[in-house]
């Protein structure tokens, strides 16, 4: 009897784990950030960043469903909507790009797996077809706002100089969050990032994360928000997963920002 005991004991510990990781990859946060900038109008963002081709649900649903319920202004996507060029995330992406275009303008600026891909150009021209607005080193004024996306290739040549207009206010775009002196030095009220995925195992009670790329080994810049002086950067935990398959205490993210509320 006490083997039937602890073989039952094994199977409700492998099931509650199995839940327990299920949990931790599936059911997205809601994070919520209010910011006060000079001279912007009332803004409602929501930022997504890094599904890598993720669905939750049957055409992305869960996941549109909670960024429509939020009524925003805009939604940004900064980057790693894909995970490399995978065909199947290629379908995903656009899906629910086009989804989400008839709630709110959906702006996007790619991250390194879109970047480090021939094919880009190519998937550039099918986001754009499927409604994103994609901010390749430029601008555009969304209710009364400049935003500024950052394409990840620019990042390590100095264009960040060049592409950052004069008007104010202005919210930069951009995926990786370690650069954040250079976003906030060239004058961004707000930066929105992510690449960092949270630090995909995050010690409990923390907000530690264990390994970011570009950052390594307990990196600083993986979620919440980070200021200097009047200007700062929010980071997005992201949605999906690249290297690392699962998440430990870092739950999938979207960040909903409200300005001057």
């Amino acid at each position: 009897m006490i083997y039937l005991y602890i073989a039952l004991g094994v199977i409700v510990l492998i099931v509650l784990c199995a839940l327990f990781v299920w949990f931790n990859n599936r059911c997205i946060k809601t994070t919520r950030v209010q910011r006060e900038i000079d001279g912007a109008p009332k803004l409602k963002i929501v930022h997504l960043s890094d599904l890598h081709g993720k669905s939750f649900g049957r055409n992305n649903i869960r996941l549109i469903k909670k960024v429509v319920n939020e009524k925003p202004d805009f939604i940004a996507v900064t980057g790693d909507i894909i995970h490399l060029y995978r065909p199947k995330d290629i379908s995903v992406a656009c899906g629910t790009v086009s989804a989400l275009k008839e709630a709110a303008p959906v702006l996007f600026v790619a991250g390194n797996h879109e970047m480090r891909n021939k094919g880009y150009r190519n998937l550039r021209k099918i986001l754009m077809e499927a409604g994103a607005e994609v901010l390749d080193d430029r601008c555009v004024n969304v209710c009364g706002i400049t935003v500024v996306g950052l394409n990840g290739a620019s990042l390590r040549n100095g264009k960040i100089e060049k592409i950052t207009p004069e008007a104010s206010p202005k919210i930069l775009l951009a995926h990786e969050p370690q650069f954040i002196d250079k976003y906030l030095g060239a004058g961004y009220d707000l930066v929105l990032c992510g690449h960092a995925h949270g630090g995909q195992w995050r010690i409990p009670f923390t907000g530690i994360g264990l390994y970011a790329p570009g950052q390594g080994k307990f990196p600083k810049y993986t979620s919440g928000v980070h200021e200097r002086g009047k200007g700062a950067m929010v980071i997005s935990r992201g949605l999906g997963n690249s290297r690392f398959p699962l998440r430990l205490f870092n739950r999938p993210e979207i960040v909903v920002i409200e300005i001057n509320e």
